[in-house]
């Protein structure tokens, strides 16, 4: 399908001719998403967009909107991507590219946030933040990504999220074009009282048009976006030393980083408990296993080391001081501590080491040492490595999904992670084999702790269709273990719609779709609003339901 002379016209009088293309080449340019390759087809590539619209203001959004609803038009709104749910999943669609809308607002030092537009990026808000002493929440897919999509219309967990919360818990109003064209301004500012409260008056939309995950676009175009901002007591300009890419920052005594690992997990959960406890951690992450819990003592050794590259990870696989990091390694996380005075971090360095002597732990001596301590410092603050993901074979994914309270580590949860992947790998040939546990994931989910929640990666190689194949069985068998834990939509990234109607009867609460599916009735009558398979038809809901009924325990 292509957009008629008539519409495409209606379109270009709205952003102007260098704003708006059909030109087949530059749709094939948008129909390349992270993880399309895993989707049941197997194709590389999602169906092109008809076009593509790079609006710069909200009056352009809006008016763009508007003649979707005339033409019955889908249309589909993305900012910095992290994957399929940010493009065309039909033939049909037309791709609002939100890149001209870049700019940061307003950022109140006094009352600490930022008003900012859907293609400012993490590192763009916390680079200005940090001239005025703040800083911002990052998500853990890194800084390259939006923080208005993470806040309004996705995912929003990080590594620092024990301290600054998720993102969601950060929105202080938004500006919200609706599926149907008109604008709806939450928090102070739809009273013209300016950014300083996301709620009321009157009850708060924030769970509305967010749902468990965020609509991924379905619901309408978030242009504006207040977040609220937090103390950095560091320099205005981060230190950066070193070279590519081995980056370092040097930072004052008030801020500290370090690697805490046990040899049981009752030790870690111990800890974390008392960390929450205790109000202290700026980051806390397990980051490093990322790369696998084998594979992790050899990885870290060459990103400490700007000689090295990856390419030399066989001199290392296997050493002693390798393995021995390793096992150092596998029970470990990223802590980041910040303290206002000298005094304050003092306090929570005595803290810390008082938790980990109870509890059995200790800091890793490797990340201890100077040069690794400010590189590892500078990866946790500002999350500037995240494109490591795809190091090993080019193409990741997260598999076998595990979020709770710090009890779940004890449960034999990252056990049957481990095994899962391990034992796939092993079997198939044809994924990566790095040791099974490659589970990130953030140690608080929500401001002051809470809950640590765990990505499993596997790797499998983009060019290799049984590989690409191998990693999507990988997701479909540890999701569907997963499911009954987390209450979300755990492979819907890359899912064909038949799939997810199967998969949301498997989810802890079904439910959590129906309220989405409400929701969009009410305000997109033409259902113009692309959210992929966020939400669902009523059939699908009931049908889950009912299944969840049955499966309940008779008294």
């Amino acid at each position: 399908m292509t957009l008629s002379r008539e519409v495409y016209k209606a379109l270009e009088d709205i952003v102007g001719e260098d704003n708006i293309t059909d030109e087949p080449a530059t749709m094939d340019s948008y129909a390349y998403q992270l993880w399309a390759e895993m989707r049941k087809s197997g194709d590389c590539f999602l169906p092109p967009p008809d076009a593509a619209l790079l609006p710069c203001s909200t009056e352009e959004v809006q008016a763009i909107v508007k003649v979707c609803n005339k033409y019955k038009l889908k249309y589909k709104a993305y900012s910095t991507g992290w994957g399929v749910h940010g493009g065309s999943l039909k033939p049909g669609w037309i791709q609002l590219d939100m890149r001209r809308m870049d700019k940061i607002l307003e950022l109140d030092s006094k009352n600490n946030y930022a008003v900012i537009e859907p293609y400012v990026i993490g590192a763009q808000l916390q680079a200005e933040a940090m001239k005025v002493g703040l800083n911002t929440h990052l998500i853990g897919a890194g800084s390259l990504t939006s923080p208005l999509a993470a806040a309004t219309s996705f995912y929003g967990i990080g590594p620092d999220s024990l301290y600054m919360g998720m993102a969601h818990e950060n929105v202080l109003g938004v500006e919200w074009v609706l599926p149907d064209g008109e604008i709806l301004r939450l928090g102070s500012f739809g009273s013209d009282c300016g950014w300083c409260c996301g709620e009321g008056p009157g009850p708060s939309l924030n769970g509305l048009y967010r749902g468990p995950v965020g609509a991924a676009g379905g619901l309408g175009v978030f242009t504006k976006c207040a977040i609220k901002l937090y103390p950095w007591p560091g320099p205005k300009e981060m230190p950066i030393t070193g070279k590519i890419p081995v980056y370092r920052a040097e930072l004052p005594e008030l801020i500290r980083g370090h690697t805490v690992a046990w040899s049981t997990w009752e030790g870690f959960r111990d800890a974390l408990y008392k960390i929450f406890d205790n109000d202290i951690g700026y980051v806390a992450h397990r980051q490093y296993i990322l790369w696998g819990d084998r594979l992790q003592g050899a990885t870290l050794q060459i990103l400490t080391d700007p000689d090295r590259t990856i390419d030399d990870i066989e001199q290392f696989i296997g050493t002693d001081k390798s393995e021995k990091l390793s096992d150092e390694l596998y029970r470990s996380f990223q802590l980041v501590v910040v303290g206002q005075t000298k005094r304050d971090i003092d306090f929570q360095e005595k803290v810390l080491d008082q938790i980990l002597a109870e509890t059995g732990g200790w800091k890793v001596q490797f990340l201890e040492e100077k040069d690794n301590a400010n590189w590892s410092l500078l990866y946790m603050l500002r999350l500037c490595y995240k494109g490591m993901n795809y190091v090993y074979r080019g193409g990741y994914s997260d598999h076998m999904v595990r979020a709770g309270t710090p009890d779940i580590l004890t449960t034999g949860a990252m056990e049957q992670m481990k095994e899962g992947m391990d034992n796939f790998a092993k079997r198939t040939g044809l994924i990566m084999d790095h040791g099974g546990d490659a589970a990130m994931g953030g140690m608080g989910g929500i401001g002051g702790g809470g809950y640590p929640g765990f990505e499993n990666f596997g790797f499998y190689d983009q060019a290799d269709p049984d590989s690409v194949r191998a990693g999507r069985e990988l997701g479909d068998e540890g999701g569907f273990k997963a499911a009954h834990v987390v209450s979300g939509g755990y492979s819907i990234f890359y899912m064909e719609e038949d799939e997810v109607k199967k998969g949301i009867k498997e989810i802890a609460n079904p439910r959590i779709w129906r309220y989405q599916r409400q929701l969009k009735e009410a305000i997109d009558p033409n259902d113009c609003g692309a959210g992929g398979w966020f939400i669902l038809d009523e059939e699908s809901i009931e049908d889950a339901l009912r299944i969840q009924e049955e499966r309940r325990p008779k008294k």
